[in-house]
């Protein structure tokens, strides 16, 4: 549950934090004035939304325990995700009554989004009145997702406040944890035969958030000497390599289409069988699943989570090594282990899958590392405050989210 601090204008506290904000606390009236409306809030923030995901649903309660009518009750939220969040990174939906959703308009400055409900509303006393909203971390547009930055989570901030001066009469604090796409592969044989029969194992894509996610590919990263099946409607069907010119030696496969769905709390699993190449040189080559949400025209773009890389053994053509045997690798990857994740480095990391030679040195493992990838297809390396670090190789970047809980 999303934990939440409730606060109101008597609390000296919270009038310090507002008014360093520049949200004034309504004065108090005298025995002799009429006395104010007395507005209190109370939002229930969701648990949880899923990063570059559907917007998650709540509301916002506001109730009048004065004695005097309130002629235009006004809500204000702030969202602080952190320094690691872009511009484009939050978004907060309204509706009033009807069915239409409509946007609260947001400013952004130093990674906090803040803006009012464009509507008021009149509350009589002794009443209160409910506001839907839907809050979402889209990550940029749909086809145009921003891989640059993330977060663990939202700190929301409710205020309300009446008449037209703005002073607040109470405010709501609650805790949104942010999560991610998890994408792995199981069952990898440790060998493959050049020029040999295909081997299988599965390409597993799982939801663990509240979002749904439209725009979802699942993209198999191995190289240029690979030939790729995925098994749709009891029928194996060739895949078409991806390929970019900043990473030519690098073939993605889509193995559950392009631009797909994933339901809240949902998951997909594909086979996949993969064969190389009777050039193929002989030693360690790797496969690695990678989700990009938001992808556009541009290869491996979007908001990206890359599951643990797997490694297999090229052995000579023609060679006789007896039948492969799979692997430990794990299922869809939630929380990549810190402990095994190769370190960030300032410079373009070579531990993102790279075929330049048709093989790699293969280090199992998760990566804790992320690429800025912009809709130019090129990648630059920065350090983001917060749940990612950010490295790249070319125009093809990974990210992984490290999650601060375990879920069941």
């Amino acid at each position: 549950m999303a934990h939440k601090v409730r606060s109101s204008a008597a609390v000296s506290g919270t009038a310090l934090l507002l008014a360093a904000a520049g949200f004034g606390l309504a004065p108090a009236a005298s025995a002799e004035e009429p006395q104010p409306p007395v507005l209190a809030v109370d939002t229930a923030a969701p648990a949880e939304v899923g990063l570059a995901g559907l917007p998650v649903d709540f509301t916002t309660t506001v109730s009048n325990t004065g004695t005097t009518d309130a002629s235009s009750a006004r809500l204000t939220y702030r969202i602080d995700g952190g320094a690691g969040l872009p511009p484009n990174a939050v978004g907060l939906e309204y509706r009033l009554g009807g069915t239409e959703w409509k946007t609260v308009p947001l400013t952004y400055a130093g990674g906090t989004f803040s803006g009012e409900m464009p509507e008021t509303f009149p509350l009589a006393a002794g009443r209160s009145r409910t506001v839907e909203l839907r809050v979402g971390v889209p990550m940029g547009t749909p086809h145009n997702g921003d891989s640059n930055g993330g977060t663990e989570q939202l700190k929301l901030t409710t205020l309300v406040s009446y008449g037209a001066s703005g002073a607040a009469t109470d405010t709501d604090d609650g805790t949104i944890e942010v999560d991610g796409l998890g994408t792995g592969l199981s069952g990898v044989p440790a060998t493959v035969t050049a020029g040999g029969p295909a081997v299988g194992f599965r390409a597993t894509v799982t939801n663990p958030t509240a979002s749904g996610y439209e725009n979802v590919t699942d993209t198999l990263i191995t190289s240029r000497y690979a030939s790729v099946q995925v098994l749709r409607s009891g029928t194996w069907q060739t895949l078409t390599p991806v390929t970019s010119d900043a990473e030519a030696d690098v073939y993605g496969f889509d193995v559950i289409g392009k631009d797909a769905s994933l339901a809240a709390h949902g998951s997909t699993v594909a086979k996949v069988r993969v064969s190389y190449r009777e050039d193929t040189p002989v030693g360690k080559t790797t496969v690695r699943s990678c989700v990009f949400v938001n992808q556009g025209s541009v290869p491996f773009s979007g908001t990206t989570f890359c599951g643990k890389e797997a490694t297999l053994t090229v052995l000579a053509a023609g060679s006789t090594g007896g039948a492969p045997t799979p692997t430990p690798t794990a299922p869809a990857t939630r929380t990549p282990s810190a402990t095994t994740a190769p370190s960030a480095s300032p410079s373009p990391s070579t531990d993102a899958p790279s075929a330049t030679s048709g093989t790699t040195s293969g280090t199992s493992g998760a990566s804790s590392q992320l690429a800025e990838t912009g809709s130019d297809g090129t990648s630059t390396i920065a350090a983001v405050a917060g749940a990612f670090v950010l490295a790249g190789a070319g125009a093809l970047g990974f990210v992984a989210l490290r999650r601060r809980r375990t879920r069941a």
